[in-house]
C-alpha cells in the first residue's frame, strides 16, 4: 500500500514511538497545553489513533503563567519489561523527569526528577540491565552536547556523573538524542540545525554506550532543507522504529507550507514517516535520497483512514481536547448535551488560564460550524496560535443587545474587524478556511453574514514564533456562554 505523508497531521510535534506486543504507541510535545503530552496508539505506524495523554494530573507537571512554546518539551516513549516509560522536560522549571504505567490505558506516575540538565531526553534499557539517561545540554565539566549518565530507573537517582559523549556535526541546536542498540552496536541519532527549514537528523554509532562515536559519512542522514520549491519542510527530531516485517523507519516532525512559494506554516509540526535501509556495512540511509517525500510504500497495511470529523462530542470526552495551562474546572460544564463555559476576567491574550477549551487544527481546508448562546460577556470560537495571535468569532452581549463580532489580534494589536447586531443571544458561527485565508461567517434565523477574513500566515510560526500550532478553541470572558453543537468538517 502506499501512505501518504503526515501520518498524524496538526500540531503534534517531537514524535517518540516504541512498540509493545504488537502494538505501536507514540508521545509529542504539549507545551503549555493541559493535559500533556498526547498519546495515540497504532496497529501498522500509519494510522494512529489518540487514546489519551500521558499527564493528566496537575501535581505531574507545573503549568502555571508559563508563555505559549514554554512547559513540556520533546518526550520520548520506552516499554521495557512490560512497563512503559515517558520522559520529557519541563523547559519553564528546567527539570528533567520521567513518569511510568503498567498499564497503558490507565494513569502514569507521579513524576521522577533526574538531577540531569538540558532537554529533550531520552532512556536506554541496555541487554545488561544499565540504564542510560541522554539529553543535549552540558555535562558536569561544562562541555556540552549529547550527554549522558547512568540512572538507578526505581528512583532516578544518578549512577555515574553526567559526560558528554557525542557533538553532532556542527549544525546548530544539536538535539533530540536517541540512543539504539542494534545488531551489538550503538546507534546515537539526533536533530540539528533548528527546528524550522534547516532542521535535519544526524547520527553516529560506536562499540559502547560511552562512544566514541563515529559520524555517519554522508550526514545529514534526512532533511529537506534544500528540498525546492516543496510543500513539506523543517523534517528533523526523529525515532527509530521497527515494523512487523522487520522494516525499519523513522517517525519525525515536519512542517506544511501554506503554499509552495509562501514559506509560513501554522498547523504545527506534524508527524511523517520515511522508509530506513541498513546496508551490508551496518550503517542506514533514510529514504529515497535522504529526503522526506510526500508518499511511500510500506507493507502490511490494508489502507490508510481519513482525517476524522469533530463534533461536540470530541470535546465533552476528553481524548483529544485540550486547555490553555491548568484550567479551572469550576468553569465547564461537559456533563448536558451542550458545553457550558463560564468566562472570567481572564482573556486569551493572558498568560493565566483563560475558560478555553480546544482541539487540535489537522487540515488546511475546513469547515466548522457553532451554534453558541451567551448570557452576559462574550462567548465564541478563537483560530488560536498564542497570546499574541489569535481570530475570534464571538457573540457579545453590549448595552444595547446582542452583536456578533469578529476580532483579529496580530502583534498584540487587538482590532474588530466587523460586528452585527442581533436579534437574540444566540447565533450560528463559521469558519471556512483553505491553507492562506480564514473567513468568518455569522447566521442568524437563516441569514448568513460574512464578518470577513484573515490570513493564516499571522497565525504561523515564522510570525509568532515558538514551537505551537493553531488550536480551534471555544471560548466566553465575563459571562455564561452555552455550545450547543459543533462540527468540524475536513472533508478529506
Amino acid at each position: 500500500m502506499i501512505y501518504k505523508n503526515p501520518i498524524v497531521k496538526g500540531f503534534y510535534p517531537d514524535p517518540s514511538v516504541c512498540e509493545h506486543n504488537g502494538k505501536y504507541y507514540m508521545v509529542c510535545s504539549s507545551f503549555q497545553y493541559f493535559p500533556g503530552v498526547p498519546l495515540f496508539e497504532s496497529d501498522d505506524l500509519v494510522n494512529w489513533t489518540q487514546i489519551g495523554h500521558v499527564l493528566t494530573r496537575k501535581s505531574q507537571v507545573m503549568l502555571e503563567k508559563i508563555n505559549s512554546s514554554g512547559g513540556v518539551f520533546a518526550p520520548t516513549i520506552r516499554c521495557h519489561n512490560g512497563r512503559f516509560y515517558m520522559v520529557t522536560t519541563n523547559d519553564t522549571t528546567h527539570e528533567n523527569f520521567y513518569v511510568y504505567t503498567d498499564d497503558i490505558y490507565g494513569e502514569w506516575s507521579e513524576p521522577v526528577s533526574v538531577k540531569q540538565g538540558g532537554i529533550d531526553p531520552s532512556l536506554l534499557f541496555d541487554d545488561d540491565g544499565k540504564v542510560y539517561f541522554i539529553s543535549n545540554g552540558a555535562d558536569d565539566e561544562g562541555v556540552g552536547g549529547v550527554c549522558q549518565c547512568r540512572i538507578n530507573i526505581e528512583t532516578g537517582e544518578k549512577l555515574t556523573p553526567t559526560k558528554c559523549i557525542w557533538q553532532g556535526t556542527g549544525g546548530r541546536y544539536l538535539e533530540s538524542p536517541h540512543m539504539y542498540k542494534i545488531n551489538g552496536e550503538y546507534y546515537l541519532m539526533a536533530a540539528e540545525g533548528g527546528t524550522e527549514y534547516g532542521h535535519m537528523i544526524t547520527y553516529a554509532r560506536g562499540n559502547s554506550p560511552w562512544g566514541p562515536f563515529e559520524n555517519y559519512a554522508r550526514n545529514p542522514v534526512l532533511t529537506n532543507r534544500n528540498k525546492a520549491p516543496y510543500i513539506i519542510q523543517g523534517i528533523g527530531h526523529g525515532d527509530l522504529v521497527q515494523d512487523k516485517n522487520g522494516e525499519w523507519h523513522i517517525i519525525c516532525l515536519g512542517f506544511r507550507q501554506i503554499h509552495m512559494w509562501q514559506t509560513y506554516h501554522h498547523l504545527g509540526r506534524e508527524v511523517f514517516m520515511i522508509p530506513v535501509s541498513f546496508g551490508s556495512d551496518g550503517w542506514f540511509t533514510a529514504g529515497l535520497d535522504g529526503t522526506c517525500d510526500e508518499e511511500y510504500d510500506i507493507d502490511g497495511v490494508s489502507a490508510q483512514k481519513p482525517l476524522p470529523n469533530y463534533t461536540l462530542e470530541d470535546i465533552k470526552s476528553g481524548v483529544c481536547r485540550c486547555f490553555l495551562r491548568h484550567p479551572f474546572e469550576e468553569n465547564y460544564d461537559f456533563s448536558g448535551d451542550r458545553v457550558i463555559l463560564n468566562g472570567t476576567a481572564v482573556t486569551l491574550d493572558h498568560t493565566d488560564s483563560p475558560t478555553f477549551v480546544g482541539i487540535r487544527q489537522r487540515d488546511f481546508d475546513m469547515e466548522l460550524t457553532a451554534d453558541v448562546k451567551v448570557s452576559e460577556g462574550e462567548g465564541g470560537i478563537t483560530v488560536y496560535h498564542c497570546e499574541s495571535e489569535h481570530y475570534d468569532i464571538a457573540v457579545r452581549r453590549t448595552e444595547s443587545g446582542f452583536e456578533a463580532i469578529l476580532r483579529l489580534n496580530i502583534g498584540g494589536i487587538k482590532h474588530i474587524q466587523s460586528s452585527v447586531p442581533l436579534t437574540s443571544d444566540e447565533a450560528r458561527l463559521m469558519i471556512r478556511s483553505d491553507s492562506v485565508f480564514y473567513n468568518f461567517y455569522v447566521s442568524e434565523n437563516g441569514k448568513e453574514t460574512h464578518l470577513g477574513g484573515g490570513q493564516s500566515k499571522y497565525l504561523s510560526s515564522e510570525v509568532c514564533g515558538g514551537f505551537t500550532g493553531v488550536i480551534l478553541g471555544l471560548y466566553a470572558v465575563n459571562g455564561r456562554a452555552e455550545f450547543k453543537s459543533l462540527d468540524i468538517d475536513y472533508s478529506n
